[in-house]
């Protein structure tokens, strides 16, 4: 009886422990989502929006700097987007001449290969707007987009004209924030976060199929596909 009772005693006795540690568990993971969600908010700016049409979004600045060179500051006074390569007519604009095409609102998610994501309200205009003036050559499959920091990526001509891919100025509803790409961010619909090229300075129209950019050369999939679950 004795022995039983001791057993009893230890079964009692780790079961109170256990969930003492439990709710110390429960208790630092609630602290830690406040935390985190604090955090959340500090990244909203004053002029952002916060829901739109029902969806909650996440703030337009990443929980961190992830850019090769640091956060990139443009001087406007001397800013153009140049439209180069494999057109007819090599085209640059001003940040005001791409403001005055037709905008286009999107909301989009955007999934970095860290392991976060965001869903902002993109406003832009579409690429194929800006290219349209240059008139690219039937040789352009590809499109180049080269950076303020030296960074580049590429895609498909025909997958940005399939989704309707946009450059955007605007983000959460406010002018788009330096560490998101200030003046402008390829907003690259399903395509992993280092395809959505930042800074953008010019674009470039190529017969390279087998282009590949910053991230690209040192191993990442060139097709940075989004890896949906189905």
């Amino acid at each position: 009886m004795k022995g039983k009772k001791g057993l009893l005693f230890a079964m009692v006795s780790f079961l109170v422990i256990a969930a003492a540690g439990c709710g110390e568990q429960a208790e630092i993971n609630r602290e830690y989502s406040e935390i985190m969600s604090r955090a959340t908010e500090d990244r909203f700016s004053a002029t952002e929006i916060r829901d739109y049409k029902g969806v909650r979004l996440d703030p337009s600045i990443g929980p961190r700097d992830n850019s090769i060179t640091g956060i990139q500051s443009v001087n406007m006074e001397e800013y153009t987007l140049s439209i180069t390569g494999l057109v007819k007519t090599v085209t640059e604009y001003t940040y005001e001449e791409v403001l005055e095409y037709p905008s286009v609102e999107k909301l989009i998610t955007l999934y970095c290969v860290e392991g976060w994501d965001a869903t902002i309200l993109w406003e832009g205009v579409r690429i194929t707007d800006l290219l349209e003036k240059a008139g690219p050559l039937e040789d352009g499959k590809i499109l180049v987009f080269r950076c303020h920091d030296g960074y580049t990526t590429s895609m498909p001509l025909s997958e940005i004209q399939e989704k309707d891919m946009i450059l955007a100025y605007h983000s959460n509803g406010a002018p788009l924030p330096e560490p998101m790409g200030f003046p402008f961010i390829v907003v690259a619909e399903d395509k992993l976060g280092y395809k959505w090229a930042r800074w953008v300075v010019e674009i470039e129209v190529s017969d390279d199929v087998d282009y590949e950019g910053t991230w690209e050369r040192r191993g990442y999939d060139n097709e940075a596909d989004v890896p949906f679950e189905e």
